[in-house]
């Protein structure tokens, strides 16, 4: 029984020092860890404002979309890059490479879930800086002509003569639209009425 009791402490006290001279070992990393976040929040503080600033300065008021959707991807991939770093500092380097490959294939898959979503948005930003369309303006898009009342980064809003609105995917309307003469629709628009 007393060799038992013996085992059992001596154990104990064999598991008590080998936490604390972990605790000791891992202390110089936890302080760099530390450093590191804080000076990696300031620095992706100052790189989003810069490209906020950047982007506000390119894009009017109106397009702010665009503005934000760029901002926020670029947090993302700075935020995930100081993660995945900040496991490698903390001697988790294996796991670093793995999340970073996983989240590869992660992306690659959302990305080919949601392909037209980003046809969509992409040519929703083409859409917002081409200087022929403007809300206000009459066009044909996907077989649809009307007043455009509304350009977001997924859809455009028409008015059509009648008052309808109608929302059309901005991929459908950047294949093809034409900007009509607003004097022949409103000569249509009278003799439709008269």
């Amino acid at each position: 029984m007393q060799s038992s009791v013996g085992f059992l402490a001596e154990l104990v006290e064999e598991t008590v020092i080998g936490i604390q001279q972990s605790l000791i070992d891992a202390v110089p990393n936890l302080i760099m860890a530390l450093v590191f976040v804080t000076v990696a929040y300031v620095g992706i503080k100052i790189v989003l404002r810069v490209v906020r600033g950047t982007l506000d300065a390119i894009y009017p008021d109106e397009q702010d979309l665009i503005v934000n959707l760029a901002t926020t991807v670029v947090g993302v991939f700075l935020w995930f890059t100081v993660a995945l770093t900040l496991l490698n500092i903390l001697g988790m380097g294996d796991i670093a490479a793995s999340l970073g490959t996983a989240a590869g294939f992660i992306a690659l898959g959302v990305s080919y879930a949601l392909s037209s979503m980003i046809a969509d948005t992409v040519a929703g930003v083409y859409l917002l800086r081409d200087p022929d369309f403007n809300p206000g303006d009459r066009v044909t898009a996907d077989e649809t002509t009307g007043k455009v009342t509304d350009i977001g980064l997924r859809k455009s809003r028409f008015e059509l003569d009648g008052g309808e609105t109608v929302v059309v995917a901005n991929s459908a309307v950047e294949k093809k639209w034409t900007l009509e003469d607003e004097s022949l629709a409103t000569a249509t628009a009278d003799e439709s009425s008269g």
